[in-house]
């Protein structure tokens, strides 16, 4: 499949339960009061959360009063570009240095190790030189999932001993690629909340050894969360946020809900941008997120 067939059909949940029914607004002949208590419904029940549901319901009340909107085709027309509106990103991803860093945070059972892979395996797909850091060295067995993908995508792995320092990790990893003048260097996390202020003393010698390691080398810190929790991930999101500096979010297991409008409520709501979006189990199942289309695929027929 193609790009925006893949993420149509990991949104088929979502769109069938909820957004078809939102999409069925292009048949009102007119625009009234029922349709905009419906269409606020119908986002609530998409996990959008009331606040972010009522906000695009009066956002889509303005819209129509300011060009003079008059049938249900042109408001969802509307409706479908403040939804872009809402998800674009205030800047485009483009990890910086050399190498750059992504560094991976979330709890664990959310994705995050075959989350960091499958991000790997799209920018060596692009031409870029990728390594990864095995900086889970507390749960067991972490480093030797994230080798068997490393082999799985072939792409190098530095790894230590369980329990070893993560900051010593990303450092031996940094230096290596830096050496070598490879492009990027993803990093894996503990995935626990112990504490804010562990998180961030933790994170934040991470980001002075990678500065040690390679003063060209910049930091982007992405944090993973399971689309199929919805409102509850969002909650626990928010004291990753403001624990560990967050740049922006990446949401997996998006084919697996029918509650797909969470995912507007997270740039609203924890103030980061989606950059990236799994739709499926394979490898190639997780695409950098793309606003416009992500809302076209919500109400393709």
């Amino acid at each position: 499949m193609g790009f925006f067939e893949k993420l149509s059909a990991g949104l088929a949940k979502t769109r069938n339960a909820i957004f078809g029914n939102i999409g069925e607004m292009e048949n009102a002949d007119r625009i009234d009061d029922e349709m905009y208590e419906e269409l606020l419904e119908q986002l609530v029940l998409a996990d959008t959360g009331i606040d972010v549901a009522e906000e695009l319901v009066d956002k889509l009340k303005a819209e129509v009063k300011k060009n003079r909107l008059k049938t249900g085709a042109e408001a969802l027309e509307a409706l479908k570009g403040l939804i872009t509106e809402m998800m674009t990103p205030e800047r485009p991803f483009a990890p910086a240095g050399k190498p750059a860093v992504i560094l991976v945070i979330g709890v664990n059972g959310v994705g995050k190790t075959t989350s960091i892979a499958k991000i790997a395996n799209l920018y060596k797909n692009e031409g870029k030189t990728v390594l990864l850091a095995a900086g889970d060295t507390f749960r067991a067995a972490a480093a030797e999932q994230l080798t068997i993908w490393a082999n799985r995508i072939e792409v190098p792995i530095v790894a230590h001993s369980e329990g070893s320092d993560p900051a010593s990790v990303l450092f031996d990893a940094v230096q290596s690629a830096s050496a070598k003048g490879m492009d990027l260097v993803i990093c894996d996390t503990a995935g626990r909340l112990h504490n804010k202020k562990s998180l961030m003393d933790e994170l934040s010698k991470i980001s002075r050894v990678v500065k040690k390691a390679c003063g060209e080398a910049d930091v982007e810190t992405l944090l993973v969360l399971d689309a199929i929790t919805g409102q509850n991930a969002i909650s626990q999101a928010a004291q990753f946020v403001d624990a560990a500096a967050a740049t922006g979010i990446v949401l997996t297991k998006l084919d697996g809900t029918a509650k797909g409008g969470s995912v507007l409520s997270i740039k609203q709501k924890l103030g980061l941008p989606v950059r990236f979006i799994g739709v499926g189990e394979g490898v190639d199942d997780l695409m950098e997120f793309d606003p416009k289309a992500f809302t076209d695929a919500l109400f393709v027929k």
